[in-house]
């Protein structure tokens, strides 16, 4: 089977053998956009349906299970009611605000995606702040949910954005602190680099308690970050109705709901990336039989599962640990969370200038 990078070699050479650089560069943009776009509805249909099989597995139960085989449908169904039902605007909103704010959220889900190295030598933008480059873009999302919540002139939306704005800016420090401790372990920003820096073993393995320790960091972080529970409080059901969307309907309230699926893709595999490796197979040490066998699973493989892995782990926290209140969900943060981080931040540095890791 060949390979995501040889295909796309093969695609690459085309274009530029039969037209010219401006044309060639051109269609290679509408590919990858296209590509972006159909990953995006596949990776909401798959997760959607993958939240509620995992829901129903923890309280013994079946889940989905009528629409298709063994529900697998479901979500398609869910899909086609969203795309068929009215979108409707409150009088008192304000219009042009309110109509893009979802947009907003799926653009920045979208560019998130660009230094992702989704297999070998297969990554949309090789940037050489990559790192830098995601914490950047993915911090502008909150923009969006507060210009929805207060575009919709509805109170609930309003608390629900407000809500959501602190949390998101509160629990981004704590998980740029837990990727800066993975960033001057390998010296570079550059996702690339990061990645073939554990070809010889995953810094989750190589870089001894302190990363374990940004690695639980990170995680809380991120699951906090995409509003998942138990950080769900911009939108608290028993308190704030919908939260920042109450007033969202039809395609419009598909797309934040699609943009928060994403967003918990792209945040896992960031993680799977920076902590375990991204599409690097498991290693221990250098020319060992066990590398050699590891070595034929292909890379994509090893990515894909890394990073579901990690969304089953979040998913999994949804449906154990009971939702926070506000005043918790900020202690959490700024008296335990980030005093940690940063003395973990300089466990690490100590560490790499001593050069103590493997």
């Amino acid at each position: 089977m060949p390979s995501l990078e040889h295909i796309a070699n093969v695609i690459h050479v085309w274009l530029n053998n039969t037209f010219s650089p401006f044309w060639a560069t051109l269609f290679e943009f509408v590919i990858v956009g296209t590509c972006i776009i159909g990953l995006f509805a596949m990776l909401g249909l798959v997760l959607i349906m993958m939240e509620r099989k995992v829901s129903a597995w923890m309280q013994l139960r079946l889940g989905p299970n009528r629409v298709g085989p063994v529900g697998m449908f479901q979500t398609v169904a869910d899909t086609l009611k969203l795309m068929v039902k009215e979108g409707m605007t409150p009088d008192g909103a304000d219009k042009f605000l309110f109509n893009l704010a979802p947009f907003i959220a799926m653009i920045i889900a979208m560019v998130v995606m660009a230094p992702l190295m989704f297999a070998k030598n297969f990554q949309i933008w090789d940037i050489n702040i990559g790192v830098l480059f995601f914490a950047a873009i993915s911090s502008v999302s909150v923009i969006g949910i507060l210009m929805a919540g207060w575009a919709s002139n509805n109170k609930y939306s309003m608390l629900g954005a407000m809500r959501s704005g602190a949390q998101i800016v509160s629990y981004e420090l704590s998980a740029g602190f837990a990727i800066l401790s993975i960033v001057i372990l390998t010296g570079s920003l550059r996702i690339s680099d990061i990645v073939n820096s554990q070809a010889d073993g995953w810094w989750i393995f190589k870089g001894h308690i302190p990363v374990w320790i940004a690695f639980v960091i990170f995680l809380i972080a991120v699951t906090a970050e995409t509003n998942r529970a138990p950080f769900d409080l911009a939108e608290a059901e028993s308190e704030l109705t919908a939260g920042f969307h109450t007033e969202y309907s039809g395609m419009k309230f598909a797309l934040f709901f699609l943009a928060e699926y994403v967003n918990i893709f792209v945040v896992c595999a960031v993680g799977a990336t920076i902590f375990l490796g991204g599409w690097q197979p498991l290693h221990f040490g250098t020319g060992t039989k066990f590398n050699e066998i590891m070595d034929y699973i292909p890379s994509s493989l090893w990515f894909i599962g890394k990073t579901f892995f990690l969304i089953f782990v979040i998913m999994w926290f949804r449906w154990t640990f009971p939702r926070l209140r506000i005043d918790q969900l900020l202690n959490l943060e700024w008296k335990y969370l980030l005093p940690i981080s940063m003395f973990n931040l300089l466990l690490v540095t100590l560490m790499a200038i001593m050069g103590w890791h493997f």
